[in-house]
């Protein structure tokens, strides 16, 4: 615990103020979210967010980024959970999208307002184009290993937007479809693309 008095050192109050942002996302979406919402998540000035990240917009895209490494990292474990099969690791990156901690309604809150803010703010715009092109090109490699012909780089566009898809409906209304449901779709269509 910390005594009266304790400063934190510059990183940490830059990695408290990152998560304060992704709360903040998450409780009052994109239009509710100021240098104040954030600063008050995070229980200090909204000095203290302009001194470290320069205003509202630079912190937003560390936000982006930060949650899109969180996603990258779990499905990165997935795909080597599943062994050294290129196909049964193409189908784990997949399915991890609709796992914990991926399938998560905060993490869905956040990132709904984050894509929203892509339009207004051109900061948060190129975290977007450069975590989403990281993950395309993730696909992209894991269909190459798979040794199919095709345009891996369309492929890669079509299965993003599969994962997109899916997870944003099941986000929203879960009385729709299940996780296991959103597995077996996903699966059924990687599986008709091999065949």
């Amino acid at each position: 615990m910390a005594r009266a008095g304790y400063r934190r050192a510059p990183v940490e109050r830059r990695q408290a103020l990152i998560d304060a942002a992704e709360r903040a996302l998450a409780i009052h979406g994109a239009g509710g979210v100021s240098v104040r919402t954030i600063a008050a998540e995070a229980g200090v000035s909204p000095g203290l967010v302009t001194h470290h990240f320069e205003g509202v917009e630079p912190l937003l895209a560390a936000a982006y980024r930060q949650v899109s490494d969180r996603v990258g990292d779990a499905l990165a474990a997935a795909v080597e959970a599943a062994g050294a099969d290129p196909r049964a690791r193409l189908t784990a990156y997949v399915c991890g999208n609709f796992r914990p901690p991926v399938m998560d309604a905060d993490l869905l809150a956040t990132w709904l307002g984050l894509l929203s803010l892509t339009k207004s703010m051109p900061l948060v715009a190129a975290a977007h184009a450069e975590t989403y092109a990281a993950y395309r090109a993730e696909v992209e490699r894991l269909l190459d290993a798979c040794r199919t012909p095709g345009n891996h780089r369309l492929e890669a566009v079509a299965i993003t937007a599969l994962i997109d898809g899916l997870w944003l409906e099941l986000c929203l209304d879960d009385s729709v479809f299940t996780p296991e449901e959103a597995i077996g779709i996903a699966t059924r269509w990687l599986e008709a693309r091999f065949s």
